[in-house]
């Protein structure tokens, strides 16, 4: 384990001195997003959307949600949102092994973690505008995927949110909601970039917004060498939404997102590999009719997620080249539907149903012929898997201090058969300016196709997996300095493992932490923020830290526009078990723009400024400062 500078960590103890979340320049904690809009004078970082999907203020939900607007996704000029929503959001644990490009399979980063409950296998859910991106093999997203390109901003739910969103939601859900057109025009934004080890990076959006038709087009293309041999990384997609508004009451869209990427994979450093390389394409289409009405609002929607996989596992040996490619078709078919309503005065009542027809094909290929292979596969490398659930969510106020929510989801899996799932929580606002929240909610995760179906360690008997979550909140808003803390204790089983060279469900897992979040608008020009978590876990999780701060500061003067973050990282767990192994780095970044005009800017960004030297994935060392800079361009 590496050992930090005193100045840096006396650096990192310092801003562990302020403590939980503001709404500061582009970042919202307890905030969904709302397909209602507001309809009284709260603002808009105080409007959120619950469980129950409606509008709400923020002071009468029970759950732990932050919210990353565009304006600090762009800022940055990270053509992922995900570096940027680990800095914001406490508790959340991105994997990384080179300047870009996560990858798949033997070796790939891009797994999230939040409260040592890992996404790698899908105990973590990603939505685009509240659609799952499971898929049908693997069960995973592909974290290159999620472009800031189409982003209008990511919402992240901290803890089970499994009666609304069902399996692997058993963590939390990081939802991204795509850009959108609000006033009649054009808008056409451009950013171009490069820097370190031939990095280049190009992005475009066109949105437009003609009376009641709307629409959101954009391309992207990145690629660079990175800082290690045969670790090219090579990328191009494009994100269209369509929308129409029927009246004020009902609209309507239909959009598509893909995505394709090239990528090699070095192996670790003390045992490299030849050869390996990865084309993956990944893709979602989506259509959805929305009602908003004074009392009731809802949505139907249908939406089809498809994956093509073709991966070259590579070899040790660079003059024995393998002699087949894995490839895998893998699809999500889904249909969703929900109504809220207000009932009586102070009530809202939601239901829903969801469907998902979740298949795939995993089989191999020779290289030299083409051919199909045999696969170790059980079903012949063909399966799927129907989902059928329906839900409820309650909430009352009581006279203007209390709220009590309350919701369950009965689910049925096609396979491993009915889970019920229930959550509660109240809020209590003991000041106008502050509320007391408790929650206890359960989440629980299917098996995959993979872990029951595909290779040696399969298991055809597996049971999902379940969690129980428990938090108490408190947060306070004074003027210009907001500040919280956040308790809670999460208890698992069932959890899925290799034993013995089978999948079994004898894992446990028992964690509890605190979060702190806090963010202070000194001026016009300067407003700070910082988070930190604290985390224990008494059976160890890989890229789980028990310590992880952020504090960033903006600065804005007349041109000029500065963002800055400092990111410590402590105990940070890159092998567990017998061979235990921990990572401790301070990370500093920094990104700084210059207007030439109105629709001319100018930015560069550096990254682990103090140069660190550092691990996140066990065997890939990160690279040292990477610097990039480029155009920003407006019409």
């Amino acid at each position: 384990m590496r050992k930090l500078n005193r100045r840096f960590a006396l650096v990192a103890a310092m801003s562990a001195g302020l403590c939980y979340a503001s709404p500061v320049r582009g970042v919202q904690t307890d905030v969904l997003t709302s397909s209602d809009p507001p309809t009284d004078s709260v603002s808009l970082q105080e409007i959120v959307v619950t469980g129950t999907r409606n509008a709400v203020d923020v002071r009468h939900l029970p759950m732990t949600v932050t919210v990353i607007d565009h304006s600090a996704l762009a800022e940055q000029h990270q053509s992922n949102i995900l570096p940027t929503v680990m800095q914001q959001v406490p508790g959340l644990m991105l994997t990384s092994r080179s300047m870009m490009g996560y990858g798949v399979s033997t070796g790939a980063a891009g797994g999230i973690n939040l409260r040592g409950i890992s996404g790698g296998a899908g105990q973590l859910l990603v939505l685009i505008d509240g659609h799952p991106q499971y898929q049908g093999i693997y069960g995973h997203p592909i974290s290159d995927s999620y472009q800031t390109l189409m982003a209008d901003r990511v919402e992240v739910l901290r803890g089970p949110a499994s009666v609304l969103y069902g399996s692997n939601a058993m963590g939390g859900v990081l939802n991204i909601v795509t850009r959108s057109m609000h006033e009649n025009g054009v808008k056409t934004d451009i950013d171009l970039g490069a820097g370190s080890y031939g990095t280049v990076q190009a992005e475009a959006t066109n949105r437009v917004r003609s009376g009641k038709f709307n629409s959101t087009v954009s391309v992207q293309y990145n690629r660079t060498d990175n800082h290690r041999p045969r670790m090219g990384f090579e990328q191009y997609g494009g994100y269209m939404k369509l929308g129409y508004d029927f009246s004020s009451h009902w609209n309507a869209y239909v959009d598509a997102n893909i995505t394709h990427f090239n990528s090699s994979y070095p192996g670790a450093v003390s045992s490299p590999i030849y050869g390996a390389d990865q084309w993956i394409t990944r893709g979602v289409v989506s259509a959805a009719l929305e009602n908003h009405f004074n009392r009731t609002s809802g949505a139907l929607s249908v939406y089809s997620n498809f994956g093509r996989h073709k991966i070259d596992d590579g070899s040790a040996d660079p003059s024995a080249p393998t002699q087949r490619f894995f490839r895998s078709k893998d699809a999500l078919t889904g249909v969703s539907w929900y109504q809220s309503a207000q009932l009586f005065e102070g009530n809202r009542v939601t239901v829903g149903l969801d469907y998902q027809h979740i298949y795939g094909h995993a089989y191999y290929t020779s290289k030299s012929t083409g051919e199909v292979l045999d696969t170790p596969n059980k079903q012949s490398g063909r399966s799927y898997r129907n989902e059928v659930a329906g839900y409820v969510d309650f909430r009352q106020d009581i006279l203007s201090r209390l709220t009590v929510d309350a919701g369950v989801r009965v689910d049925h899996h096609s396979i491993t058969g009915t889970e019920w799932v229930p959550q509660a929580g109240v809020v209590v606002r003991l000041m106008p300016t502050g509320e007391l929240k408790a929650m206890a909610s359960k989440g629980f995760r299917n098996p995959t196709m993979r872990e029951m179906y595909l290779y040696p360690p399969s298991n055809e008997e597996l049971e999902p997996e379940r969690i129980w979550n428990y938090e108490l909140s408190w947060r306070q808003r004074m003027g210009a300095f907001s500040y919280g803390i956040n308790l809670f204790y999460l208890k698992g089983d069932n959890m899925i493992q290799t034993v013995e060279r089978k999948n079994v469900n004898t894992g446990e897992i028992e964690n509890y932490g605190v979060e702190l979040e806090a963010g202070w608008r000194f001026s016009p020009h300067l407003s700070i923020t910082t988070n930190h978590s604290f985390l224990h876990m008494e059976n160890k999780v890989v890229a789980a830290p028990e310590y992880k701060g952020f504090l960033g500061a903006n600065y804005q003067w007349k041109r000029w526009n500065a963002v800055t973050g400092l990111q410590y990282i402590s105990n940070l767990y890159t092998a567990v078990g017998q061979n235990e192994q921990t990572e401790n780095f301070c990370l500093l970044n920094a990104s700084v723009s210059y207007a030439l005009g109105n629709n001319l800017s100018l930015w560069v960004r550096g990254e682990n400024l103090l140069a660190q030297e550092y691990e996140i994935n066990l065997g890939y060392p990160m690279p040292r400062a990477t610097f990039m800079g480029g155009v920003n361009i407006r019409f």
